[in-house]
């Protein structure tokens, strides 16, 4: 629609919209049709948007599911509350009659939007007729980014961009996310500035939050009006000033005696705590005038608790701005909020109805209710929990209003409920800062209210809260923690991989003797959830972000089974989800109570790699640690007949790139002297093997294995390059842990030290992890089975035994056909996702959890034998033939398994998993992870009897296998036959 004609239809449509009488059940949907047809639709209809849609009543309800299909509209399987208009992937709009105080059915609107799976609407409006509130609940929790009056639409059509046809990005007014950003850079830039030139960086923190609660107070007058702002002038002509103008605003700030005259006098007192300590600094020229732009932004639309993750992820990069910074946003934060302290109170809340006694007690408890973040970081998690706890508070005041005249209705949730502990201390003080400046923002949100409801909810503004004892700096995991109701929280992220190079192996030692409980290969989280469950009574409840692994094996053990054993309940996770406060991060999400629970609990999964994939839903009597929506095989057993079968390794680590040659180097050693063929290997990684077209391998591998050095370096060319190439580098490596060893142990005589980096050094000229064990195993066979050790796809292949393994392949040295089928079945499949722990949210083959766990069939007839082996050669050549004629790879032949319709291929699998089934004896219909965890027990009791169990492999004696062992298999390049011993 050219812009002229859309903005003479928005003045159409605003005079048809005057002539409504705004009632919500009648005109509702000719309202909305009106105005889609003044944007350019035919109709709402037409434009995909759908009136009266179903949602879930309320948490505990049967979940939204969206059914499309011939066009139909989505629509909801149970639950009785209907949404205005849903426009998929566009809006949820809700309305209600004209003159409806719109703030009161934000929760009815939020509540609509969060059960819209699996995937919801970017965009909220909530309209009464004469006002359009538009939300982004992604970016901005609790205000709209814009708010339109029916008379400004045809001069505001650039809020509602989003709508159009041809949609466009929408221009907003209250967009604080943007102005946040902004304003964190600005002051980032100053900082780094003031810290370059020499000033120190505990000084130039001080002012700058100093500078910040200024800048905001100014803008939502609790200072003279432009007070800031004439001084950062002042300054930008003058920078000599500064030194003395901050200095004195600063410490009248912190003064409880009034100025008795200059610039200062009207200048009221803040507290003692932010501002007890000024120390001045004088700013340069090109500070000044920084500031002095930044004084002129609206810091009132500045999202404190989001200023501080910006500002303190850019300040430290050089080349990081805080518009490339990433922030955990609200609706995130709320999913720890909202289930953990939200959702408790308020069904407490409908419970008390109108008695007043109730309420009265409600009220109490609500302002004796006790919040601890132990990882709080800027404050992020806290400032969203003391909003939410202040909109319970005027929820239960505008109650008691309605049936208690005489109530007195002051606002008493105080700051001093709220808790927190970090490690950082520049972390404390901007979670000081962020709280703070949270009761600002909360008491003019309430007087707004007060305006519409003529509710009395009286609080100073002014002075500022001293919260010097409850944000405290301090490693969390070493010290007795505030007594809470409610536990919350994002704790570090830290993998277990990681903690020794991130914190040090003298603290590694620390942490596990505080904590003997918990797996010493469990992530850094876990130590957050076992302490915050045993902190909890009964009865209080807390909820924490993990790093995704939370729910698999070593960190599961020692956190979320360790809460569930110990009388936890989880009634509420996300299973995973990509996480918007880092890039590029997947979490799960962990609600949980210190007691019984009754109903049904919510579990999502959001199911991609972008923050905007799709979600799921489900609603189950019980969540289990594993936080799985399918059977949860945690009490499987190991089985000794499988891990000492010698069936499963990973692949040979080479440690340094040195061992490594390109095809046209090998060629030339090999043909320097024919002896090297014992030393130089062609190499298959995971990645080469599902890339591969061809037979072309692009690695081959030096390979001395438990040769020693005198012999390795009979093998002149090879053993040149290692000693080359690679020993320098491990004598490198060694040196400095050397001397990282020393400093330790000069703390700490008694420290644990590592000396990995030392080990290498000793035997320079062998690969890091030649897995000597396997490749001896392996030799003796013709060919073995391979996955990619992390991977998404269940592809298993043969691969000829002269091809060495990398390490991210899974290697599983048996040759037969039958074996492949099993590996390779849907049944196996389905224990490797369920056992497996992840890689950047990918399966990761880990043959303790999943192979040594994983039953066999152990029964199986001859003729099941033979079928299963059948079907596994058949899809073999299925595969080798569609390569070969469209030269794809196995990754692309895979990939058109992502596609509906018939597929051979999968036509293939579902041959071969039908065969595999029938092996194991597996009725048709039945839960095959139900089915393996029965089996698994089984077996493990066999064995405890000291009875034998069929192991993995072909269960059939050495003479009847020839048959089972067939010739295809990834060739080496030039290789006629395949190298035996």
């Amino acid at each position: 629609v050219p812009p002229d004609d859309l903005k003479s239809n928005l003045a159409g449509f605003v005079s048809f919209a005057q002539t409504l009488k705004g009632d919500e059940k009648s005109e509702a949907q000719s309202f909305l049709d009106q105005f889609f047809r003044a944007l350019g639709h035919k109709s709402a209809i037409e434009a995909g948007a759908t009136f009266e849609f179903r949602v879930a009543k309320k948490p505990g309800s049967p979940q939204l599911e969206l059914i499309t299909g011939n066009g139909a509209t989505p629509r909801l399987k149970g639950g009785k509350k209907f949404a205005d208009l849903l426009w998929p992937d566009r809006v949820l709009i809700e309305m209600k009659s004209r003159g409806e105080n719109l703030e009161k059915h934000y929760d009815q609107a939020f509540d609509y939007w969060t059960h819209i799976v699996p995937k919801r609407p970017p965009f909220v409006i909530l309209s009464n007729f004469d006002d359009f509130w538009i939300y982004d609940f992604n970016t901005q929790l609790f205000d709209p980014v814009d708010k339109v009056k029916l008379a400004e639409l045809p001069e505001s059509v650039s809020s509602f961009n989003f709508l159009l046809p041809e949609p466009r990005d929408a221009v907003f007014g209250n967009n604080r996310v943007e102005v946040t950003r902004r304003a964190a850079d600005l002051m980032a830039r100053v900082f780094k500035e003031i810290v370059f030139r020499g000033e120190p960086r505990e000084r130039a923190q001080r002012f700058i939050l100093q500078l910040l609660v200024s800048m905001v107070a100014e803008d939502i007058g609790l200072l003279p009006r432009d007070i800031v702002t004439d001084l950062l002038f002042d300054c930008s002509q003058k920078p000599k000033e500064s030194y003395d103008l901050f200095a004195g605003l600063f410490r009248q700030m912190a003064s409880r005696e009034p100025a008795r005259g200059g610039r200062f006098d009207k200048v009221q007192y803040f507290n003692g705590g932010l501002f007890d300590h000024v120390d001045p600094i004088e700013l340069k020229l090109t500070e000044a005038y920084a500031l002095h732009e930044a004084g002129k932004m609206d810091w009132s639309k500045v999202r404190p608790e989001i200023f501080g993750t910006l500002f303190q992820s850019s300040m430290d990069k050089e080349k990081r701005h805080a518009f490339g910074a990433h922030f955990t946003s609200e609706f995130d934060v709320r999913k720890v909020v909202g289930p953990t302290i939200v959702r408790p109170w308020r069904e407490r809340i409908d419970a008390a109805g109108k008695t007043v006694g109730e309420l009265r007690k409600a009220l109490a408890d609500l302002r004796s209710f006790r919040v601890l973040d132990p990882a709080c970081g800027s404050g992020e998690f806290l400032f969203i929990a003391y909003r939410e706890m202040k909109r319970l508070e005027r929820d239960i005041l505008l109650r008691l209003r309605e049936v208690s005249k005489r109530e007195p209705l002051e606002s008493a949730i105080s700051l001093h409920q709220f808790f927190g502990i970090d490690i950082l201390p520049f972390a404390v003080e901007l979670a000081k800062v962020t709280l703070m400046l949270a009761k600002e923002l909360e008491i003019e949100e309430a007087r707004k209210l007060a305006e519409t409801d003529q509710l009395l909810i009286e609080e100073k503004p002014l002075p500022l809260d001293n919260l010097d004892k409850n944000i405290i700096c301090a490693d969390a995991l070493f010290i007795d923690w505030p007594k809470a109701d409610a536990i919350i929280g994002n704790p570090p992220f830290q993998s277990k991989n990681k903690i020794i190079k991130e914190l040090g192996a003298e603290y590694v030692d620390e942490l596990r003797t505080a904590y003997p409980a918990i797996p010493g290969r469990a992530d850094f989280c876990v130590y957050w959830f076992k302490k915050a469950h045993d902190a909890l009574d009964p009865g209080s409840r807390a909820g924490l972000v993990g790093t995704k692994t939370i729910r698999e094996n070593y960190s599961r053990e020692g956190g979320l089974d360790y809460i569930v054993e110990n009388g936890g309940t989880i009634t509420d996770a996300v299973s995973v989800q990509v996480w918007s406060g880092e890039a590029s991060v997947k979490v799960s999400i962990v609600n949980w109570r210190k007691g019984p629970v009754s109903g049904l609990k919510k579990l999502t999964r959001q199911n991609g790699d972008k923050l905007s994939s799709p979600w799921e839903a489900f609603e189950l009597p019980v969540i289990n640690s594993a936080l799985s929506f399918v059977t949860d095989v945690k009490d499987a057993m190991t089985l000794k007949a499988n891990s000492k079968s010698k069936s499963c390794y990973q692949g040979q680590t080479h440690g340094h790139k040195g061992f490594l040659l390109a095809p046209t180097s090998a060629d030339e050693m090999l043909h320097d002297d024919s002896r090297n063929a014992d030393v130089i290997h062609p190499f298959l990684g995971a990645n080469e093997m599902l890339k591969r077209a061809t037979a072309t391998l692009s690695r081959y591998v030096i390979d001395f294995q438990l040769r020693d050095i005198i012999e390795a370096s009979s093998y002149r060319k090879p053993y040149a390059r290692i000693k080359s190439l690679v020993r320098p580098k491990r004598e490198t490596a060694a040196a400095n842990e050397a001397a990282r060893n020393t400093t330790t142990l000069a703390k700490n005589p008694a420290a644990r030290v590592n000396r990995h980096h030392q080990n290498f050094l000793n035997q320079w000229w062998l690969m890091s992890y030649g897995r000597e064990d396997l490749m001896e195993v392996i030799s003796k066979l013709p060919r073995y089975i391979a996955c990619g050790r992390v991977t998404k796809r269940p592809i298993f292949e043969f691969i000829s035994n002269s091809i060495h393994p990398n390490d991210s392949l899974q290697v599983f040295p048996l040759a037969d056909d039958y074996s492949h089928g099993v590996l390779q079945s849907d049944t196996h499949w389905a224990w490797f996702t369920a056992k497996c722990s992840t890689q950047n949210s990918r399966p990761r083959y880990t043959s303790d959890t999943v192979f040594d766990t994983f039953p066999w069939p152990q029964k199986p007839t001859r003729k099941q034998i033979e079928g299963v082996a059948k079907a596994a050669v058949a899809l073999r050549g299925l595969r080798r033939e569609a390569m070969r004629k469209l030269n794809y790879s196995l990754r692309d032949l895979y990939r058109t398994l992502e596609q509906p319709g018939d597929n051979p291929l999968r036509d293939a699998h579902a041959n071969l998993d039908a065969t595999v089934r029938a092996a194991y004896g597996m009725p048709e219909g039945a839960d095959p992870l139900a089915y393996l965890l029965e089996l698994n027990l089984a077996c493990a009791a066999k064995e405890k009897a000291g009875e034998k169990i069929t192991p993995p492999g072909l269960p059939l004696p050495e003479k009847d296998q020839a048959v089972f062992i067939t010739e295809d298999c990834i060739q080496p390049p030039g290789l006629v036959a395949p190298k035996t011993r």
